[in-house]
């Protein structure tokens, strides 16, 4: 990492100011909260060396807990947190700063924060707000702003009585602003307040010694080289910092100073070199506007050739239709006017009338003859009637599917850039969407642009989305619940790009994603179940336990499951969570437990006697939850053997197959609000099973395992790694 990557923008800020070198009015961008695109408010320091106001953390973290806890609602749509979130309340806002604080947790766990500045998930430790900093640098700055921005604007004294005069200073000691009397009056000579530090009128107001966050009466006098963070001796005792590298706080002050001198010395000295490059972008944002007419231009002129072929092609077809139809009417118009000859007031009928009142015979059998021929025709005409032409214009219709194929490729000249193609088993949807696709010629491609759009119930499409990415995987969120989303990916090199791939439809669950672990507390039982360190993943271990029970199986039952819930209950709104069943697994459950059916239950033996465990009872894996029963906690759906059973439903309508073959990830959907459990095929987000359940208590996620046996809750879709630009 280079030495300028290693300086704190604020101290860069502050150097330029104290130089004289950049005007206060020039930097109001740095000066922008990207939370709420405000004015910083007693900033706070993030592990990521970005800012963001205090008030905006607890509302990001307000809203991480309602959506948490009622998500589907109507506030957990991503805008400003401001605009957004009513008024925090008192105890929300305590909650949020204890230490250790976590939604619904049975334990204390770490606060994990979206920092709104580089887009990363950051962990604010088990303090949470009360681990971070107060940037008091960018206070000043933002003040000195506020200042120049309302320099006609004066500052009142505090202590005047009506009306206030103009204030002179402003006591650091007393957090407040004088006018000269009232300071003469409030800081005499020879007392204590006149050794006071007085600076000149201001409204921010900062302590003079910055104390450690962790121990709140000890002052900051070390810096971490580790953490890249100030901390107290406390600290470095015994705290968190104890076996980490620190120097003195003059040592590290003196060492960034130098290091931020002389990054703004070279860019200061490269000022024309600056401006001679932005003289040269301006030439190049004029020189792209002239060829991007010119393109378009081009680009119409190509689509009016086009349009002329197409016109040209469908007036040509257009005069073969009416020619062949001018052909078939002038048929049938024949045919029907030999016909209406049959009709008694018309001709044949009417002139064979007439040669019937011929008396000579000599003459009559001369006329009649030809006569009779002709109605014979007409008679046996009428016993085999044939259409003289078709009503069928089958052979005109237009066959346009290849040119609509390579009309929907039309692009620009690829030069050699190859259609990149999305890898579908990569590639998959849960709280986001993972996008991954791979290029033939990838070193060719300078980067690649991801779109993406909803498709309606009805199949409407909306506008694409773009994404221009530099990799060949992409991480989307904000896609809404129970939606088909289409993607497609594009490769471009310089200017020029290859035509999209072919488009990938992905299905998303049917609610937002409810995250939480295996309670190791809770259920756990640690001779049977082998949980990791990250509470993801349990595995059964079947060996001594399992031989110890074989002498019960032959006196009439079963092995009791070994049960485990998770962490995190549900009271309301909609839920979805998923996971992946190992193939040796010999018989596992999976679905929700309720609450108060779990305590009774945790209260009672679990090898209890119980018919539910006799081998003449009836019941197998497959049907065990053939019916809603009482005395069981838990709405359960059996996987083992590399198959799923869906169990009996309570009523008489049977699926046609109960034994589905075992999907890799098993989804559950939980609708507390219409009492609803569905377990759903991941692969193709399609729902195997569904039943009431009773949510008038807290439900929690729970599985069963017995004999061999893994579960893997399914991980979710987020950006994994944040680079610091700090590195000292």
């Amino acid at each position: 990492m280079s030495e300028s990557g290693e300086i704190s923008e604020f101290g860069y800020i502050m150097e330029l100011l104290a130089r004289g070198k950049v005007t206060i009015k020039n930097i109001e961008r740095e000066l922008i909260c990207p939370a709420c695109k405000e004015l910083f408010t007693h900033p706070l320091i993030l592990p990521c060396q970005h800012s963001i106001c205090h008030k905006c953390v607890k509302e990001l973290l307000l809203m991480l807990d309602d959506s948490f806890n009622d998500v589907g609602s109507d506030n957990s749509n991503q805008s400003s947190p401001r605009l957004r979130l009513p008024s925090p309340s008192v105890d929300k806002i305590d909650r949020i700063s204890r230490p250790g604080w976590k939604r619904n947790s049975l334990t204390p766990r770490t606060t994990t924060f979206p920092c709104p500045g580089c887009e990363h998930d950051v962990d604010l430790g088990e303090r949470g707000i009360n681990g971070l900093f107060r940037n008091f640098t960018l206070e000043t700055i933002v003040e000195r702003y506020r200042q120049a921005a309302r320099a006609a604007t004066a500052i009142m004294c505090d202590l005047c009585k009506p009306p206030p005069q103009e204030s002179t200073k402003s006591c650091m000691d007393c957090s407040a602003s004088y006018c000269n009397e009232c300071f003469k009056i409030y800081h005499p000579w020879g007392t204590v307040k006149a050794q006071h530090e007085y600076v000149g009128p201001t409204t921010n107001f900062r302590p003079k010694i910055l104390m450690c966050p962790e121990h709140e009466t000890e002052r900051i006098n070390m810096y971490c080289e580790l953490c890249r963070r100030p901390v107290c001796h406390l600290c470095k005792l015994g705290g968190n910092h104890s076996n980490h590298r620190v120097t003195t706080m003059s040592s590290a002050y003196k060492t960034l100073k130098e290091k931020l001198s002389k990054d703004i010395d070279y860019l200061i000295g490269k000022e024309s070199q600056v401006k001679s490059q932005i003289s040269e972008l301006n030439l190049l944002m004029k020189e792209t506007e002239c060829n991007g007419e010119r393109a378009k231009e081009d680009a119409i002129t190509h689509f009016e050739k086009l349009f002329e072929i197409l016109e040209e092609r469908k007036s040509s077809v257009l005069k073969a239709i009416d020619a062949s139809k001018k052909l078939r009417l002038d048929k049938f118009q024949t045919q029907m006017e030999e016909y209406q000859g049959l009709l008694e007031n018309n001709g044949l009928v009417g002139y064979a009338q007439e040669v019937l009142k011929e008396t000579d015979q000599s003459c009559f059998v001369q006329t009649a003859k030809q006569l009779h021929v002709r109605i014979q025709k007409a008679t046996e005409s009428l016993k085999s009637f044939r259409p003289a032409a078709q009503t069928s214009f089958e052979d005109y219709v237009v066959n346009t599917s290849k040119q609509t194929e390579l009309l929907g490729e039309l692009s620009f000249f690829s030069s050699g850039v190859d259609v990149p193609e999305i890898n579908e088993e990569q590639s998959k949807v849960y709280n986001n969407a993972l996008i991954n696709w791979h290029h033939p010629e990838k070193d060719k491609a300078d980067s690649y642009v991801l779109e993406y759009r909803k498709i309606n119930r009805d199949e409407e499409m909306l506008s694409w989305n773009e994404i221009e990415v530099c990799g060949t995987s992409k991480v989307i969120s904000d896609l809404e619940s129970n939606c088909n989303y289409a993607f497609r990916v594009r490769a471009y090199k310089g200017s020029i790009c290859s035509p999209c791939s072919r488009e990938l439809i992905l299905h998303t669950p049917p609610a937002p994603v409810f995250s939480f672990l295996f309670d190791e507390k809770c259920g756990y039982n640690n001779e049977h179940l082998l949980l990791n360190l990250k509470r993801d993943r349990v595995e059964s271990r079947a060996g001594f336990n399992l031989l110890l029970a074989a002498e019960r199986i032959q006196v009439g039952y079963y092995t009791s499951l070994d049960y485990i819930i998770g962490d995190v209950g549900i009271t309301k709104g909609k839920h979805f969570w998923a996971f992946r069943v190992e193939p040796y697994s010999y018989l596992v459950k999976a679905g929700v437990a309720s609450s108060d059916k779990l305590q009774e239950w945790l209260r009672s033996p679990r090898d209890a006697v119980s018919p539910r465990y006799e081998q003449d009872s009836g019941h197998d894996s497959g049907s065990e939850d053939a019916c809603v029963d009482s005395s069981q906690p838990f709405t359960l759906v059996t996987i083992g053997m590399k198959k799923v059973f869906i169990p009996k439903s309570p009523t008489s309508n049977e699926p046609e197959n109960r034994v589905l073959p075992m999907p890799t990830s098993i989804g559950v959907f939980l609708d507390c609000d219409k009492g609803k459990v569905a377990f759903y095929d991941m692969d193709h987000m399609k729902c195997l099973y569904e039943r009431q359940v009773d949510c008038s208590h807290m439900m929690y996620p729970a599985f069963a395992l017995m004999g061999s046996g893994g579960v893997q809750l399914e991980e979710s879709i987020s950006a994994k790694y944040l680079e610091y630009q700090e590195n000292m």
